[in-house]
C-alpha cells in the first residue's frame, strides 16, 4: 500500500510516518513545508510550499490512500486580522484541492484529520459528544474543519473515492506543546495549583493512539463514510489528571481548591479565559462506534501516554539545561 501523508513534518505527522514506515508492507510517501528532521528509511519526501499549489499532482500520483493532516491549527491567541478566512484558505481550499488531485490520481481513500471543535467546545459532563450530532463549531477553526467536511464529503460522493473523518480531541504525546505542556512545567516546577475542587470530565488522546486508529482508517472496509470522534476512551477530571501527570513526572501535584468562579476569573485577567475555560469544563466523546465497527481499543492506557509525554518533557529539559551549562562554561572561558 502506498500512503501519503501530509503534515508530515508536524507534532502528529513525524509519529504517524515513523510507525507507517515500521510496516514493511506500507510504502510512505511524507509531504510537508520543511524536510524531516531525521529521514527514514523507505520514506520518500514530498516539499509542498502550500497544499494549493499546482504540484499535488506529482504528490498524489500512484498513492492508494492519504492522510490529510496539514492544517492551519487552532491557536489561543490569533493576530491574523481575517481569521476565518486565513482558516478557510488552508483548511477548506486547499483539502479540497488536495481532495480533486486525490480523485483525479485514482486514489482510493482518504482519511481527513478534523477536529473535536466541529462538534462544539464543551460538553454536559453526563452526555459526551457523539459522531451524529449537529455541527456546532464556536470559532473560526472550528468552522474552517466543518467546512473542509463538507466538501470532502462532496467530491467523494461525486466520485467515489472512500473517505474517512476522524475528529480528534486534545492530543498530547513526546513534544506535545501549548496548555499541555504548560502543565508539566507547572508541575515540575512543584507550583501549587488551584485545580483541586474542579468537577469536571474530558476526553483525550494519545499520540500513539491516534496514530494507531489513522492506520486503522486506511484498511479497514467499515471505516468508508464514517465520522470518528477519537479519545483515549478514559476520561479524567482535571484534578485527576495533574495528579496522574505529576506521577508520571516525578513530581507529585499540590492542589488546592479555588471556587470555579474566581478560578475562570483569574484565566481571564491573565489574558488566558480559554486555558481556563478547558482546565474548569468537560468535554467528551463517545468511543462506541469505534468499538462496533471498527473493533478498535487504544493501544496504550491514559497512564502510558502520560509517562510516555513525560519522559520526552524531561529529556528535553535535561538538553536544555546540559546546554546552558555549556553556553556558560564557554562564556567563562
Amino acid at each position: 500500500m502506498n500512503i501519503l501523508v501530509t503534515g508530515a513534518s508536524g507534532f502528529i505527522g513525524r509519529r504517524l510516518v515513523e510507525l507507517l514506515a515500521a510496516d514493511g508492507a506500507v510504502r510512505v510517501r511524507a509531504a510537508s513545508r520543511e524536510p524531516l528532521i531525521d529521514p527514514l528509511e523507505g520514506v520518500t519526501q514530498t516539499r509542498l510550499s502550500e497544499l494549493a499549489s499546482d504540484d499535488l499532482g506529482s504528490a498524489v500520483s500512484g498513492i492508494d490512500v492519504v492522510i490529510h493532516l496539514a492544517a492551519r491549527v487552532h491557536v489561543m491567541r490569533d493576530t491574523v486580522a481575517d481569521a476565518l478566512g486565513e482558516f478557510r484558505r488552508v483548511n477548506v481550499r486547499a483539502s479540497r484541492r488536495l481532495a480533486e488531485a486525490a480523485v483525479a490520481a485514482g486514489v482510493q481513500r482518504f482519511v481527513f484529520v478534523s477536529s473535536i471543535k466541529v462538534n462544539g467546545e464543551a460538553t454536559a459532563i453526563d452526555r459526551p459528544f457523539r459522531s451524529a450530532d449537529a455541527a456546532r463549531p464556536q470559532d473560526p477553526y472550528g468552522m474552517s474543519k466543518h467546512e473542509a467536511e463538507t466538501e470532502l464529503r462532496a467530491i467523494a460522493a461525486a466520485s467515489g473515492m472512500e473517505l474517512t473523518i476522524v475528529r480528534p480531541v486534545l492530543v498530547y504525546g513526546p513534544g506535545v506543546g501549548a496548555n499541555f505542556e504548560r502543565m508539566m512545567s507547572w508541575l515540575h516546577r512543584g507550583n501549587p495549583l488551584p485545580f483541586g475542587s474542579i468537577d469536571n470530565l474530558r476526553s483525550l488522546l494519545a499520540l500513539d493512539n491516534l496514530c494507531d486508529l489513522l492506520i486503522t482508517c486506511t484498511r479497514h472496509p467499515a471505516a468508508t463514510g464514517q465520522v470518528f470522534l477519537a479519545s483515549d476512551q478514559e476520561d479524567v477530571s482535571t484534578p485527576d489528571l495533574l495528579r496522574r501527570l505529576g506521577t508520571a513526572l516525578g513530581k507529585p501535584a499540590r492542589l488546592f481548591g479555588m471556587p470555579e468562579g474566581a478560578l475562570r476569573w483569574l484565566f481571564r485577567s491573565l489574558g488566558q479565559a480559554e486555558a481556563g475555560y478547558r482546565l474548569c469544563g468537560s468535554l467528551r466523546v463517545d468511543g462506541t462506534p469505534l468499538r462496533d465497527l471498527l473493533g478498535w481499543q487504544p493501544p496504550i492506557t491514559l497512564d502510558e501516554g502520560l509517562r510516555r509525554a513525560s519522559v520526552a518533557f524531561l529529556a528535553a529539559r535535561l538538553t536544555q539545561a546540559a546546554g546552558t551549562i555549556e553556553a556558560k562554561v564557554t562564556i567563562a572561558k
